[in-house]
């Protein structure tokens, strides 16, 4: 049964001394896996990956909003420097065009991470780089990975009127994005639902019930799995790093919670991704 692992990081320095064992790992375990970058480095690095592989490995390139004003990130399992980056179209644009690129992103808005100073010129700028990057995904026809914390008002804001101008492209009959490691309640789902996206879950879902009642009420073709690897690790792994093969923790546990069986939830996720990114 073929799972999609639909947001890792495998294209981190976390696996520089083995990532090709890692992916190794995975698709001998039939998981398949879209390898994010968040900026030009690993956006590149991530394209490099899925080169190497004849299938089953695919990336997605874009700017993160942390690396936009850049500074320490830190949260419940990482910590790292954000070094900051200026957003270049043409760049993103030429890496983009690759056949084994399938979305725009680890793109959004992050308030969670904020500087001492100078918050709104972030914020805006943040808001700046995530539109560039929308109209970039929308010039090459490809979806976007959408990453969003604390932010969730200004998100709905800007995709509501991106949406609006670009109702021609951007239809109902076709998801056009995700919202990656969802963390909103369920009046947030149905607004991004309602908007053409996707949400995904993490392994966040095997260790907090936060979003059970979501899980049984949302539509069979509005949502993917992912790991976000190296974080969100499920469990039982809680406190290791995470990799892609560990991605069937959340669909077992979105089975579990559906009352349906682990083979179906792999097959609607898959498919799900399948249409979103078009392999």
């Amino acid at each position: 049964m073929l799972i999609i692992d639909t947001h890792s990081h495998v294209n981190f320095n976390t696996f520089k001394n083995d990532a090709d064992e890692v992916i190794h790992r995975s698709l001998s375990d039939n998981t398949w896996m879209i390898l994010v970058g968040s900026e030009y480095k690993t956006s590149k690095r991530a394209l490099e990956y899925a080169n190497k592989f004849e299938k089953g490995v695919f990336a997605a390139v874009g700017l993160h909003p942390t690396h936009v004003g850049g500074g320490d990130v830190k949260g419940d399992d990482y910590e790292f420097s954000a070094k900051e980056e200026e957003y270049n179209y043409d760049a993103y644009e030429k890496l983009a065009n690759f056949q084994k690129v399938v979305a725009i992103g680890e793109i959004g808005l992050d308030y969670y991470h904020l500087p001492k100073e100078g918050i709104e010129s972030y914020k805006k700028k943040q808001k700046e780089v995530f539109i560039k990057q929308l109209e970039l995904a929308l010039a090459l026809s490809l979806p976007v990975i959408i990453h969003c914390r604390q932010a969730h008002d200004d998100m709905v804001g800007i995709l509501t009127e991106f949406r609006k101008e670009n109702k021609e492209k951007l239809t109902e009959d076709k998801p056009w994005g995700v919202m990656h490691c969802f963390s909103g309640d369920e009046d947030l789902a149905w607004k991004y639902f309602s908007l053409g996206l996707n949400i995904s879950f993490t392994g966040l879902i095997t260790f907090s019930k936060q979003w059970d009642d979501l899980i049984r009420k949302m539509p069979s073709d509005k949502f993917m799995v992912e790991t976000d690897a190296p974080y969100m690790t499920p469990e039982p792994y809680r406190g290791k790093r995470n990799e892609p093969v560990l991605v069937s923790y959340v669909v077992k546990r979105i089975a579990d919670i559906k009352n349906i069986s682990y083979e179906r939830v792999a097959e609607m996720s898959t498919n799900n991704a399948r249409k979103l990114f078009a392999f």
